[in-house]
């Protein structure tokens, strides 16, 4: 069995200076691909290229806000100068954009669409000319793949805004799968339950998120590792015949 099945591959990850972006990178670089990690704190970005090229691998770090949809396509020219034709696009980076509705700032709103909707939209079609343009969409080696939610089917109280923008993530997936079915390029989505990251673990040390987990059919947090095999899947080669699909892994936490 291949221990590095993307070898030769060159992949990009939004909001890598933490939490699930972090792990993406590490367990893309572990699988042999060559790595672009952006965010906005380029100080933890150069961090984790030394840690990932110090075990062997090859990373470059790029400063992008995603929300600024102008600097996507220039972020992701500078990724292909340093480590070839992009081949696998994960459009992870999010915001919570929590607050009950009557509370809930024009500023605020606008700021998780911008970041978990239309950064997600314009990333993988900025990707998408690019792997078609390097001929990678016409080898078959084509993947985008969006960090949803089960968010995205199911309403959490106080969070409507980020259940809507996850919502949209999940139907843009499938509206993008369709359209470049043709060129195979494969657009899909994971749809995480919830994992403790620097975006929820102030909440879940509180009282009431300590009665969320308990609420948990299971009632524990996942563990950060549990979604390295769908990420792998969906970067690697089964995924030439996989588009337009959610995976939900959420320990039934949602049931």
């Amino acid at each position: 069995m291949n221990d590095k099945p993307l070898a030769g591959r060159v992949a990009v990850v939004t909001g890598a200076s933490s939490g699930l972006g972090a792990r993406f990178a590490r367990v893309l670089s572990q699988a042999g691909a060559s790595v672009a990690v952006m965010a906005r704190r380029t100080d933890r970005l150069e961090a984790l290229v030394a840690e990932i090229n110090a075990a062997g691998g090859k990373a470059v770090a790029i400063a992008l806000d995603v929300a600024d949809t102008p600097a996507i396509g220039p972020a992701l020219d500078q990724a292909e100068a340093a480590l070839g034709p992009l081949s696998i696009m994960i459009n992870n980076a999010g915001v919570g954009g929590e607050g009950m509705a009557m509370d809930m700032t024009v500023e605020t709103f606008d700021q998780t669409m911008a970041v978990n909707v239309r950064a997600v939209y314009f990333g993988a079609v900025e990707a998408a000319k690019r792997m078609i343009a390097s001929g990678v969409a016409e080898a078959g080696e084509a993947r985008i793949i969006n960090i949803a939610s089960i968010a995205a089917f199911n309403q959490l109280p106080g969070l409507t805004v980020y259940c809507a923008s996850k919502a949209a993530c999940a139907s843009l997936t499938k509206g993008l799968a369709r359209e470049w079915a043709r060129p195979r390029i494969a657009v899909n989505a994971i749809c995480p339950g919830y994992i403790e990251t620097e975006i929820n673990s102030d909440w879940f040390q509180t009282e009431g998120g300590q009665k969320q987990i308990k609420g948990f059919p299971r009632r524990r947090l996942m563990d950060e590792d549990v979604l390295d095999d769908a990420l792998l899947m969906l970067a690697g080669r089964r995924a030439h015949f996989i588009t337009g699909t959610m995976i939900t892994i959420d320990d039934g936490q949602a049931l």
